[in-house]
């Protein structure tokens, strides 16, 4: 196991090595925000958000905001959990309410993108990750329905990654304890995913048609963190956030970890403890009020000129948290598109 806390020499050498942050080394972008869980970034200065108000919230270079909202077949608002951007500015969205992945027109026009792959509803999409050739990956938390679920066992391995390409929609990788979120790294040799519950970062050899090999498990972290969004920098190493805790790690590609900021209510991580190593988390104790900074990050997105200004999304937060980083992040996808208006 990867212990709570940074190890001194952790990344000596690196350009990592030495670097920690402190509370007062954020300061806060955007405002009005609802759980701006997920977050993307472009090179034209635009931020991407998701809202639980019902979409995807522009974040302008002048600070000005724009909600891209619209509704699902049956009514519900389609507030974004992760989404990814398109060339043509509509987003790929998985919804906090109800299953299936839809595709979001900025005129707020919503369509089914994907229902089912291999014949399995995706009950419970988590984040969808646009890859830089045009492939389009989705990671569901479980196979079940998202509505009926209040506890998460720390033991429980029914999540999946899909693939969508031109050969159509399937199963890439099956069997995984709550995936969280998708990266694939700068070469593009591996697909990494994140196990929320288990606190695991694995990792996936990409094949001929985007096959995957084995799980490979590049590091393991104790029951007091429960993973959530994670990116990786140019380098290979993953930059990784942990809800309820406030932490946030960097982990190297030799699997070496390093704690960079903690922001926790230690009674409360006490309790997360006890419930990983009983029945389950409850649902109910992501969303109690402590009143951290950080507002339980839950995921990192790098932009900035030089792709060294760090963007920190969260759970319980109403704006963007943001750093600077030594290292510059990798460059996504959706780096080049836009600006469209």
């Amino acid at each position: 196991m990867v212990p709570a806390e940074a190890e001194p020499d952790l990344a000596a050498g690196h350009p990592m090595g030495g670097f920690g942050l402190s509370l007062p080394d954020f300061r806060r972008i955007g405002g009005g925000l609802r759980r701006p869980e997920c977050v993307l970034a472009t090179s034209c200065g635009d931020l991407y958000v998701s809202d639980e108000r019902g979409g995807v919230t522009r974040i302008a270079p002048d600070r000005s905001t724009r909600l891209f909202s619209g509704r699902t077949a049956d009514g519900p608002a389609l507030a974004a959990n992760g989404f990814a951007l398109l060339p043509d500015g509509s987003f790929l969205i998985a919804p906090l309410a109800g299953g299936g992945v839809f595709r979001l027109q900025r005129n707020g026009q919503a369509e089914p993108f994907l229902q089912e792959v291999d014949g399995r509803p995706l009950r419970c999409p988590n984040f969808v990750l646009l890859d830089d050739e045009g492939r389009v990956w989705i990671c569901c938390l479980t196979q079940q329905d998202r509505a009926t679920i209040s506890c998460y066992p720390r033991q429980r391995r029914d999540g999946f990654i899909v693939l969508v390409d031109g050969d159509g929609a399937r199963i890439a990788a099956d069997g995984i304890g709550y995936p969280n979120e998708i990266r694939i790294d700068p070469a593009g040799r591996y697909l990494y995913t994140n196990e929320t519950m288990a606190g695991q970062l694995l990792r996936y050899r990409i094949g001929a048609g985007g096959t995957l090999g084995p799980a490979e498990t590049i590091a393991e972290f104790d029951e007091s963190n429960m993973l959530d969004g994670f990116t990786l920098d140019s380098t290979g190493g993953a930059w990784m956030t942990a809800i309820v805790s406030n932490r946030l790690w960097y982990v190297m590609p030799d699997g070496r970890a390093c704690l960079l900021i903690e922001d926790a209510c230690h009674e409360q991580l006490a309790r997360l403890t006890e419930m990983q190593l009983g029945a389950g988390v409850l649902r109910s104790i992501l969303y109690e009020e402590h009143s951290s900074t950080l507002r339980n990050i839950s995921s990192l997105a790098f932009g900035g000129p030089d792709l060294m200004t760090a963007y920190l999304g969260s759970l319980m937060g109403s704006s963007i948290l943001t750093f600077q980083s030594p290292v510059a992040g990798q460059k996504p996808a959706h780096w080049d598109f836009g600006p469209f208006e």
